[in-house]
């Protein structure tokens, strides 16, 4: 399965991704609704997607890609309620295959392409609860202004971990040679110099990957890549095709529990 990712210039909303979901199609929840979301197989960590953290603009070609700045909070509030403590993906790396640790139930909260509301309302949200995130991170959207060096550096100084997006948010599988190269390793590089931290993982636009991008995330020296495959990242899966749970508009608390409880055992 093959889901979406988001692009939305400051103050304009734009057609948002491709791909539908698979998850169940569950009603937004109501404040305080306590489900247990299950018990997952050792090693394993939901790694969440989230795209825009705003109000559904007028004309939005997806919307189910904006999660209103309410809806994210009670989702956080839940996973707290529920014993989740939010870490970054090189934390739950260093656990699955170094000596690091993790806490008892880990969760990656991740944000794909570096959009303005991730800092607007994501940023102040995650604050509440001291927990940091994964920002996957497109270059272009710092070229463009949607995000600007000052905001990413405040989200770093927060504990947030920067990840490469690509540079131009480009379908790595219609890609070779340079190209290919300047999208996966040049990314990494300028995002590393721009801001003198690891760039150690990943995130495919929409999904899209083959073996041939595969092994380009790997030379490039990446440790890891994340896909928008529905399912709860492993120690036991391919690092470079890391299963992910994209969480919608429409999903609200109850769309979340119930996607973790059918992941869960």
């Amino acid at each position: 399965m093959l889901l979406g990712c988001v692009g939305v210039g400051i103050g304009v909303a734009l057609a948002l991704g491709q791909g539908t979901s698979e998850k169940p199609g569950t009603p937004a929840a109501s404040g305080g609704l306590m489900m247990d979301p299950g018990t997952f197989a050792a090693g394993s960590a939901p790694i969440l997607m989230y795209h825009a953290i705003s109000e559904v603009p007028p004309g939005a070609a997806s919307p189910e890609l904006f999660v209103a700045p309410e809806d994210f909070e009670a989702e956080m509030a839940w996973l707290a309620d529920q014993g989740f403590e939010a870490v970054t993906l090189g934390r739950l790396y260093d656990a699955w295959h170094g000596d690091g640790n993790v806490p008892a139930r880990p969760v990656v909260i991740s944000f794909d392409d570096g959009l303005q509301s991730q800092f607007t309302e994501a940023l102040p949200i995650m604050r509440e609860f001291e927990w940091p995130a994964v920002l996957n991170l497109k270059v272009s959207s710092l070229d463009e202004g949607e995000l600007t060096e000052a905001m990413v550096n405040r989200m770093i100084d927060a504990g947030w971990e920067i990840d490469s997006h690509t540079i131009s948010h480009l379908d790595v599988t219609t890609l070779d040679g340079a190209s290919l190269e300047r999208e996966i390793g040049e990314s990494r590089t300028i995002l590393h110099e721009r801001f003198g931290v690891p760039v150690d993982f990943f995130c495919y636009p929409a999904g899209q990957y083959d073996a041939e991008a595969v092994a380009a995330v790997r030379d490039a020296g990446y440790l890891g890549a994340t896909t928008t495959t529905l399912g709860l990242a492993s120690p036991a899966e391919d690092p470079y095709v890391l299963d992910r749970v994209r969480v919608d508009n429409s999903d609200g608390v109850t769309g979340l529990a119930a996607t973790l409880g059918e992941l869960g055992s």
